[in-house]
């Protein structure tokens, strides 16, 4: 059984960049990864990677002062409430829904990290015309790493 109040993301992959929590699109996945952090779970994933990095400069938030929120032991509700009293600017509901969808559909950008996707996407799913946003390359690197075949 999975415990998610501390995962080992050793034995399993956090949840899906996908899953919202309060609007904001990757915040149950950086949970996951910030709580396998503070446990010394996390594997080969990285807290906070760049797509951390987005949500917390979106958010206004520092990682360090995430994080140790997070080892108090606050369920995602709680962290949910602790990120929306520490919003900096404040944010209207259509803003976290609309920097969501934007963050989702996000491609890998200029022509190095296309050729890098390309070479991940090669090496994890020859043949994979579908993998064309980084939250789908997430999910399949997060689905191969733990013995699926792409």
């Amino acid at each position: 059984m999975i415990d998610y109040s501390a995962p080992d993301l050793t034995q399993h992959p956090p949840r899906s960049p996908r899953v919202r929590l309060g609007g904001f699109v990757h915040l149950p996945r950086l949970l996951d990864k910030a709580r396998a952090f503070a446990a010394g779970k996390h594997g080969d994933y990285i807290y906070p990677c760049p797509m951390d990095e987005r949500l917390f400069a979106f958010a206004g938030v520092d990682a360090t002062a995430f994080l140790d929120a997070v080892k108090c032991g606050k369920s995602d509700t709680e962290m949910l409430a602790w990120l929306m009293e520490h919003l900096s600017p404040a944010r209207l509901p259509h803003e976290i829904l609309a920097w969501s969808d934007w963050l989702e559909n996000l491609a890998p950008g200029d022509p190095r990290r296309h050729g890098n996707f390309a070479t991940e996407i090669e090496r994890m799913a020859p043949g994979r015309l579908d993998i064309v946003t980084t939250f789908d390359r997430l999910e399949l690197d997060d689905y191969t790493a733990f013995g699926g075949r792409g």
